[in-house]
């Protein structure tokens, strides 16, 4: 599976994040790179969408903001070619360099369910970020986390993806993948470069549309999202992957 896949992304996604610091790659072709790699990688699906539903409350934004549900999840990996491993549950931290809104303190958001974590998709995911990654640093030691965010919007307020506004994470990798859309307009992804000039910018839309994206290269932001129909619920769900490395580089 792993071969299959560190193939795909040696030959389609890395030259590309090496050109411009990122890549969307559209629901098709994860799709596909996905099932080349392992041909029930997707099997849980609604299971793993599923569980965006009935999220807590994010009660660290410092803004007052009701509008973000979310849940977290922290793995390592030895090496490129590791087995990941899930860690016992941890806080989430972000210095304040990388997030001024909401970063500086440790952020005990509620764990993601382990059946989540260990299921087909998620791993399938995981192992996907592993072999892209591992490609462009062959000998990093990886710190992982994993997010699920709600964004929900309202008559009363839109919601906000990033409401810290163009920023880095502080990592080496990031993976945002849409999950679902429901009843939204808006929230367009904008790449931009370490001087904070625009460079691109995509609507995630469809089910498995991704951004990947180099994290010490290029910022990013979200714009804020709109409720259409306000009789009915509106809410955006995506999945972060980050992998940050450990080991020291040299100089």
């Amino acid at each position: 599976m792993h071969d299959l896949i560190h193939s795909l992304a040696k030959e389609t996604i890395c030259p590309k994040i090496e050109e411009s610091g990122f890549c969307f790659a559209n629901a098709e072709q994860v799709r596909s790179w996905l099932l080349t790699g392992e041909l029930h990688a997707l099997d849980d699906w609604q299971t793993f969408a599923d569980s965006w539903n009935e999220m807590p409350i994010d009660e660290y934004m410092a803004d007052g903001g009701r509008y973000r549900r979310r849940r977290h999840a922290t793995l390592s990996a030895a090496s490129p070619a590791s087995e990941i491993k899930l860690e016992p549950h941890q806080p989430h931290y972000q210095s304040l360099d990388y997030n001024t809104l909401n970063g500086g303190i440790p952020r005990n958001f509620a764990p993601i369910n382990e059946s989540i974590v260990r299921g087909q998709t998620m791993q399938s995911l995981l192992y996907f970020c592993q072999s892209i990654f591992g490609e462009m640093l062959p000998s990093a030691k990886w710190h992982i986390e994993c997010h699920q965010f709600r964004i929900e919007a309202s008559s009363e307020a839109h919601g906000k993806p990033t409401p810290e506004g163009v920023h880095r994470d502080g990592v080496d990798f990031v993976l945002v993948m849409m999950v679902k859309r429901v009843n939204i307009s808006s929230g367009t992804t904008t790449m931009h470069d370490n001087q904070q000039r625009t460079l691109d910018s995509f609507t995630l839309t469809q089910p498995l549309d991704c951004a990947i994206v180099n994290d010490k290269r290029c910022m990013h932001g979200v714009t804020p999202v709109e409720q259409i129909d306000p009789s009915q619920p509106a809410y955006r769900d995506v999945l972060v992957i980050t992998f940050k490395n450990l080991n020291i580089q040299p100089m």
